[in-house]
């Protein structure tokens, strides 16, 4: 899926913009605040139907305008058009529709525009909780796996109805907790097998890319820490029911995952330096991208770039320039503040291109 054209009204600082892109490579320059990882994020939002860092729609509308649309108009590999529209008024809910068609649930749309999102803010994937973490792996399950978010959502209503109960000084009637840790267990299982799946197939394309990028000068690993692999999770969300009970949450159960992250055997959290923890970061972001590609090879995930080379040594920026100039990848959306990186990049691929100067929001190609 290519995006050929994006029309954006009243997202954050971009009032009114219309795109006609490359098919291939994407650049956006200009200085820091234009606007120009807001362009990302609202082609961000077309995929995903949400900001990738705000989860709160209204504060993505422009501050005194009462609305915002995006609509994007993609080609797919056999040429038809799909248009994606993505809008919403303050103090109303947001719509989202294809082909003019409204989906019933916004869950219907993940994966059909399969995307990856490279930014400075992938730091919290290291510096930030579990949750973030889990997050990480929920994304890209989410992407190519249409049962994925009906069964997170149903862990997340089982956990939260648990977890009122825990709160609850008598429980009267414990057969009721009985089925919340049924119903948790039996979509914990489901997830805790596609999140080891995910990990184990992502893990040496990580290290591969790792590798290629730092020129084999760190090994990293990435392992997946789960309550589910202590056992049956039934029996391990009950076997300390009654300290839950004390503390009137639940302890146990796969919202408790995280993925413990190592360089050279050690915590890149403690011992990574800023250019060892963005390459850890840009690695594993790129195997997402190349775990996506392989898992639906007709339908090539569009790749976003923003502000890449910052804090990394002169070495590293040439092997990602390579890298993301060759033939692995589709569709690039790529920012910076420096011309010279991107006009570097340009310099070593053969590939269409264009190249947009933002300024306060306003989107001006060169000819």
């Amino acid at each position: 899926m290519i995006l050929d054209k994006i029309s954006v009204i009243n997202y954050r600082n971009i009032r009114a913009a219309s795109l006609s892109l490359s098919p291939k490579i994407n650049c956006f320059i200009g200085n820091n605040g234009e606007g120009k990882t807001n362009m990302l994020d609202a082609i961000y939002y077309l995929s995903f139907c949400r900001s990738a860092f705000n989860p709160i729609d209204s504060q993505v509308i422009c501050h005194d305008s009462p609305f915002m649309t995006i609509e994007g108009k993609y080609l797919t590999d056999d040429d038809e058009q799909v248009g994606i529209y993505c809008g919403m008024k303050r103090g109303q809910k947001k719509h989202v529709r294809r082909d003019q068609k409204e989906y019933k649930r916004l869950t219907q749309h993940i994966g059909l525009i399969p995307l990856v999102f490279i930014s400075p803010s992938d730091s919290y994937l290291i510096d930030g909780s579990s949750d973030d973490r889990r997050k990480l792996m929920d994304v890209v399950i989410a992407q190519y796996d249409k049962s994925y978010m009906d069964c997170l959502n149903t862990y997340n209503k089982a956990l939260q109805q648990r977890n009122v109960l825990l709160k609850q000084e008598n429980i009267s009637d414990m057969s009721l907790m009985e089925l919340w840790e049924e119903q948790m267990a039996e979509a914990g299982e489901l997830i805790f097998q596609k999140r080891t799946a995910l990990i184990e197939q992502l893990v040496p394309v990580f290290q591969d890319i790792y590798r290629l990028i730092s020129d084999d000068k760190e090994d990293v690993s990435l392992r997946y820490v789960s309550h589910g692999q202590r056992g049956p999770l039934l029996e391990v969300i009950q076997r300390d029911r009654f300290k839950d009970l004390a503390i009137g949450y639940s302890l146990h159960g796969v919202h408790r995952d995280d993925l413990e992250m190592s360089i050279g055997g050690y915590s890149v959290k403690r011992e990574g330096s800023q250019g060892q923890n963005k390459t850890f970061v840009l690695a594993l972001k790129l195997a997402q991208f190349e775990f996506l590609r392989r898992t639906s090879p007709d339908n090539v995930p569009l790749l976003l770039l923003d502000d890449i080379f910052d804090k990394l040594d002169a070495g590293r920026v040439e092997q990602i320039v390579r890298l993301v100039s060759s033939d692995r990848f589709g569709q690039i959306f790529m920012t910076d503040t420096n011309r010279d990186h991107l006009d570097y990049i340009l310099r070593h691929t053969s590939k269409d291109y264009t190249l947009f100067n933002v300024s306060n929001g306003v989107f001006t190609q060169e000819r």
